[in-house]
């Protein structure tokens, strides 16, 4: 039975944490090359690169990531020991980290993860941003998945998988004194005030076909790209809003709003974007492809 030398994984945890061998050898007072020396035993009895080499820029691996969160795990745990010997030890959890585009209906995002929030071995973390911005991050194994109402742009050098996980319909919803109406689609279209997303939306690609081919020129009030602040103008009521109902469902429970039509030949499609992985995460797996 071999024995894990933990020296090596400690010397590995802080030049992941300072992001460089200087920085490590400055923390730990040893030369960088003692470092490099632990690093690489490390690679050796792993039978793994824990980092991917760009230069003198020293980024994870997808398992120098796996190794990363189980030495944050082991270390957390010495220092609880260390600390006090009556504190209880903290579990071990399985972190799930979720990127999201910044425009993304909240609504959804809390649909897509909500199957697993009462697991007890959870450590979640979710952030917001740019496409760009969150791809990058999941290339560089800081991120396990990213939310999109877009597929990833495919390039010649990337690897990105675009799953495609839901899709919603799109409706206008207006104020209660819409609620009961019986006007034709093409009247509300051409004769009401419109709140729509912004023009680089699908959705908004979608309704401007739609509006050309019907021969309609819609007075539009208001362009909002954030879900969020969408939400609160078309409560405000000055116009019928275009959007997934998914976007505004406790305005439609409470009242405050109410779906006056839908538009059938639009639609919102829903993406979990990954990696192709080794060593594939659990939970994506199973909010991907959902209970067995």
């Amino acid at each position: 039975m071999s024995t894990f030398n933990y020296n090596h994984l400690r010397y590995f945890w802080v030049v992941a944490h300072t992001g460089s061998l200087t920085g490590a050898a400055r923390a730990l007072h040893v030369s960088q090359s003692a470092i490099s020396v632990q690093l690489k035993k490390l690679e050796d009895e792993l039978g793994h690169l824990l980092f991917d080499r760009k230069g003198r820029s020293l980024q994870l691996s997808e398992v120098g990531r796996i190794a990363l969160d189980h030495a944050d795990a082991i270390f957390a745990t010495g220092d609880d020991l260390m600390a006090t010997l009556e504190a209880r030890a903290t579990a071990k959890r399985i972190p799930l980290r979720a990127g999201a585009l910044a425009t993304l209906s909240r609504n959804f995002q809390f649909g897509f993860i909500e199957s697993i929030l009462d697991r007890a071995d959870l450590r979640l973390s979710v952030v917001s941003g740019t496409l760009d911005g969150l791809l990058r991050s999941l290339s560089e194994h800081r991120l396990d998945v990213v939310l999109s109402n877009r597929p990833a742009p495919r390039a010649a050098d990337s690897t990105w998988v675009s799953h495609r996980i839901a899709e919603q319909p799109v409706s206008l919803v207006g104020p209660p004194r819409f609620r009961g109406s019986r006007r034709r689609l093409e009247t509300l279209l051409a004769k009401e005030p419109m709140l729509l997303p912004m023009r680089d939306s699908s959705i908004r690609a979608g309704f401007d076909a739609l509006v050309d081919r019907l021969g309609i020129t819609p007075t539009v009030v208001a362009e909002v790209d954030d879900m969020a602040m969408f939400r609160l103008i078309a409560r405000s009521g000055i116009g019928l809003a275009v959007v997934p109902p998914i976007v505004v469902k406790d305005e439609l429970h409470d009242g405050t709003l109410v779906e006056v039509r839908q538009i059938p030949e639009l639609a919102e499609t829903f993406y979990a974007i990954t990696l192709p992985r080794r060593f594939p995460h659990p939970l994506v797996q199973q909010l991907i492809t959902g209970p067995d």
